[in-house]
């Protein structure tokens, strides 16, 4: 194996779904290649401190507002790069493609405009088009009709990811619930997902699926959804959704939570810690509210999983 260059990455958003391609000019190895700025880390810096200069050099700005995202490792012909991607979100300066010979805006949630791009950046794409709110559904509390009239309020405000949940209901029951919410997202642009029944949601046409723990630790394979993802409460699980190249996973609970109320929460450093690493976006799940949206990206999350604050 050749030897690990680390690499720090900017997704560049402007807004919540519009991110930045620059374009690697002539004669540099890949040339003509799209791919997110940024470069390797020197001796002494952060992948923090490196993300700052190298867009100073790069693009001509100064970076105000920086989140981490996710590290990917890749090996190409010439080196194997272990990259820290960063969603950054403020800068000061108008940017300028000073070592690149082109720059370009794409959408988040559409296929790109331009080509080819560096085959690294491929999983981060897709990540990309994951909603940062995902919400759980809660009928076996509320109940069926009282939560597709919360449901619908939330897509009308802009929810566009949702996990179906209430595995307790009864089965015909909670078909008919999955299959009205289904329709409901596919009306929004929504992605839906059914928990641990992957032959209700080919029957109802969701959009993937999501693998209890149990689970997940069972599965030997990526199952065959557009979107896969699981829930995950320690480091082996983590492990293994990645191994299996699943979309995304739910880690928790962070805090303290009454679904749970006699597990013992991990903290904001402990979920950090266990993410530091992760290829594919971590939710926080587990005592969360909206305003905690700003908090769970400081600590590396690429959002929240909410049951009861969703709205």
């Amino acid at each position: 194996m050749s030897k690990l260059t680390l690499v720090s990455a900017a997704v560049l958003m402007r807004g919540e779904r519009d991110f930045l391609l620059a374009r690697r000019p002539e004669g540099k190895v890949y040339a003509g290649w799209w791919e997110f700025p940024g470069g390797k880390v020197e001796a002494g810096e952060s992948f923090h401190d490196a993300l700052v200069r190298e867009l100073q050099e790069e693009l001509g700005i100064t970076i105000t507002a920086a989140t981490p995202w996710l590290t990917r490792e890749f090996t190409y012909p010439h080196a194997t790069v272990r990259i820290r991607f960063f969603r950054v979100t403020g800068w000061e300066g108008e940017i300028h493609p000073h070592e690149h010979d082109a720059i370009a805006w794409l959408k988040a949630d559409a296929a790109p405009t331009v080509s080819p791009i560096l085959p690294a950046n491929g999983p981060i794409l897709k990540g990309l088009a994951l909603p940062t709110t995902c919400a759980l559904t809660n009928a076996e509390e509320n109940g069926c009709e009282q939560e597709l009239e919360r449901l619908q309020a939330a897509f009308c405000n802009g929810l566009r990811f949702v996990q179906i949940r209430d595995k307790t209901l009864p089965a015909s029951e909670r078909r008919k619930f999955a299959q009205a919410v289904v329709t409901m997202g596919k009306t929004h642009g929504a992605i839906t997902v059914v928990n641990d029944d992957p032959d209700l949601a080919r029957h109802i046409q969701a959009d993937g699926l999501h693998l209890s723990s149990r689970s997940l630790m069972q599965c030997r394979q990526r199952p065959a959804f557009e979107w896969v993802g699981a829930s995950c409460h320690n480091e082996e699980e983590l492990r293994h959704a990645e191994a299996l190249e699943l979309d995304y996973t739910l880690l928790g609970p962070v805090l303290p939570t009454p679904t749970h109320p006699g597990q013992p929460a991990l903290g904001w450093d402990a979920f950090e810690a266990l993410i530091g690493l992760s290829p594919i976006p971590v939710f926080a799940l587990g005592g969360m509210k909206p305003e905690m949206q700003e908090t769970a990206r400081t600590h590396g999350a690429h959002g929240l999983a909410l049951m009861r604050g969703w709205r």
